[in-house]
């Protein structure tokens, strides 16, 4: 996260200061707010709605730039909520490199300061005042939200009898429209333009290419860049188009092991044999499978952010939002 975003973040949260509170546990409490967000992390979503609101003509200094500062970092604040919940539903052992919060501290106390940070978003949304930013939030929320029941319910109901369109009707939902399509138009939103049409589709095609470059991370990236464990979808019985590919055509035996490992609780899987597993998806087809098909995400979505940037005010500032979005939706770490 950029450091200025980083400080309005914590701008908006109670002082960490012990004396900042008048009983030890909020004292604790606040500290648990700053946990996640001083852990850093990419920031790809504000870097995107920044780099769209420079194409849409905000300038540094300007009131429009201070709103987009605001909405980057609600944005923050919306990744940083997400998490916390994220990690007690799939119940991750890490996050950052650091132990998952609700690991460090439980899961209630966990819960909670995910929806304190949920509110905290709405207050950095109302200091944008930028018309139209709330509305992108809540459609951001409804959609991941939908996005991650169908990856939930798949995981509760024991589910693997799915494709890869199931797969990719939930990466739009769940990761498409919070990583790309809503930072783009909030953006244009910011600069005081009315988003192009065309932003969703692009942002919902680089949205699925940016998830299934971080399923294939997932199985073969490095730890310390990745920022997850290695492996960890297939801990958590993660339905990935990789996965569902190679459940397709792997051997009976294989598949049996497979589906018999996936319905134990991630504490009762046998470390042995989900290597073994890792190391058949990895020589398999599978992973050139599924990178094949976000190559040909990332073009079909490129070709519309161009189209959707041609008439933007500022040609030099869409030309580095394009490229950022290529290294985005094709990258390696």
């Amino acid at each position: 996260m950029h450091p200025e975003l980083l400080t309005r973040v914590l701008s908006l949260l109670p002082p960490p200061q012990p004396g900042g509170a008048a009983r030890p546990e909020l004292a604790h409490f606040h500290a648990m707010l700053r946990d996640y967000p001083l852990r850093g992390g990419k920031g790809i979503r504000s870097a995107l709605l920044l780099a769209s609101a420079r194409a849409h003509g905000a300038r540094p200094g300007t009131s429009a730039w201070e709103g987009a500062l605001w909405l980057a970092a609600g944005l923050e604040l919306f990744q940083n909520w997400v998490l916390i919940h994220d990690d007690i539903e799939d119940d991750s052992e890490e996050r950052r490199g650091q132990p998952a919060l609700h690991r460090l501290h439980g899961v209630p106390l966990a819960i909670n300061v995910g929806d304190a940070l949920h509110a905290y978003m709405w207050a950095a949304v109302h200091r944008a005042g930028v018309p139209g930013g709330m509305e992108e939030f809540l459609t951001m929320i409804h959609r991941t939200a939908e996005g991650q029941h169908l990856d939930l319910s798949w995981v509760e109901g024991g589910e693997w009898a799915l494709t890869g369109a199931d797969y990719l009707e939930m990466v739009r939902l769940k990761t498409a429209h919070y990583t790309v399509v809503v930072p783009l138009r909030l953006g244009a939103l910011a600069a005081g333009h009315p988003p192009d049409e065309r932003l969703t589709p692009a942002g919902l095609k680089l949205g699925a290419a940016f998830q299934i470059r971080d399923d294939v991370l997932n199985l073969l990236g490095d730890a310390q860049q990745y920022g997850k464990e290695i492996g960890g979808d297939l801990l958590e019985g993660k339905r990935t188009l990789i996965v569902l590919h190679w459940l397709e055509t792997a051997p009976q035996e294989q598949k049996a092991l497979f589906l018999d490992q996936m319905a134990r609780p991630r504490t009762d899987k046998d470390p042995a044999t989900i290597a073994r597993i890792h190391r058949w998806l990895l020589e398999s087809g599978s992973v050139a499978h599924a990178q094949a098909h976000a190559d040909a995400k990332a073009r079909e979505g490129l070709a519309l952010l161009e189209e959707a940037l041609a008439g933007a005010p500022d040609h030099e500032a869409a030309r580095k939002l394009v490229d950022t979005v290529r290294g985005l939706a094709t990258r390696e770490a």
